[in-house]
């Protein structure tokens, strides 16, 4: 099988339709003390619905 369609793909050109992230959104995914708190959120969100079905 060859690759000959991933040749001609341009990231971020003009045909490329979906939205490209902002210097915030790069900045918060990329961030380790961002990312570990909400980490920390979501599993207190998953503890929370898991206690009440039990």
């Amino acid at each position: 099988m060859s690759k000959y369609g991933e040749n001609n793909i341009k990231a971020y050109g003009k045909n490329f339709t979906t939205m490209t992230p902002g210097p915030v959104a790069k900045f918060l995914r990329t961030c380790i003390i961002f990312q570990a708190i909400r980490f920390i959120i979501i599993n207190i969100k998953m503890l929370i619905v898991v206690s009440k079905s039990h």
